[in-house]
């Protein structure tokens, strides 16, 4: 049984150690997603053991006859309902629909991945650095973690935290940013009537600048209270 004081791990290592098909998957995945470049292994298999469990748990309640009704029936609405409130499924989906939820749809809830697709952050990696030197809030919560799993209530209320100095509109990070995502979009657009295909921009520069603005303004390190902590 063990000790109730210690809890069993939740995250499930791969069977075989040496599959390359799976070793090349995951390092796509964690180049795509922006992970650890040490450790970004261990991210993908928390991501790949939750989506287990959801697969499981919804696998059960399908395959059972009398779920139409009592307990099942409260089960399956709990089940849709929590994977809605998380972003894994759209308004209006059955049980059924966690059969198709991939590792992607867990790695894009990622609050590292929410940065950058609502434009806080100019690339995946950039988004990682902002969020762990605490730039990134959720209303008033300043966030340290970017595997933090943001609810779908909690986007609209994702800024730049109070001491950060990209809150001023006016920073040259934020301009230069704004004209990257301008000198995109033209690109995309000319791109869709040629029928081409989208040009990616190397943002090195983007991450440089933002862990040299981190070590320069020490009042945002010190306003980082003394039990919080970062991924």
């Amino acid at each position: 049984m063990g000790h109730p004081k210690f809890a069993r791990p939740k995250t499930q290592t791969p069977t075989h150690p040496w599959k390359a098909a799976r070793i090349e998957e995951e390092h796509a995945l964690k180049d795509q997603f922006g992970l650890k470049k040490v450790g970004g292994m261990r991210e993908i298999w928390r991501e790949k053991s939750a989506l287990r469990r959801h697969r499981n748990q919804a696998m059960k309640l399908i395959g059972r006859v009398d779920s139409s009704e009592g307990h099942f029936a409260r089960e399956k609405t709990d089940l849709v309902d929590s994977l809605v409130r998380k972003g894994l499924l759209a308004e209006g989906s059955s049980v059924d629909d966690v059969l198709q939820i991939t590792v992607e749809h867990m790695l894009a809830r990622r609050l590292q991945s929410v940065v950058y697709y609502r434009g806080l952050a100019p690339s995946m990696r950039a988004a990682r650095n902002m969020i762990v030197h605490g730039h990134i809030a959720i209303g008033e919560q300043r966030m340290t973690v970017p595997g933090y799993k943001i609810l779908r209530q909690e986007e609209e209320s994702l800024q730049y935290s109070a001491t950060s100095p990209y809150l001023d509109e006016n920073h040259p990070f934020r301009v230069e940013m704004e004209q990257l995502r301008m000198t995109r979009q033209t690109e995309e657009d000319e791109l869709e009537e040629v029928g081409g295909v989208r040009a990616t921009t190397d943002n090195d520069e983007f991450v440089q600048q933002i862990k040299a603005d981190a070590e320069e303004a020490p009042t945002v390190e010190e306003t980082i209270p003394e039990e919080g902590g970062d991924e």
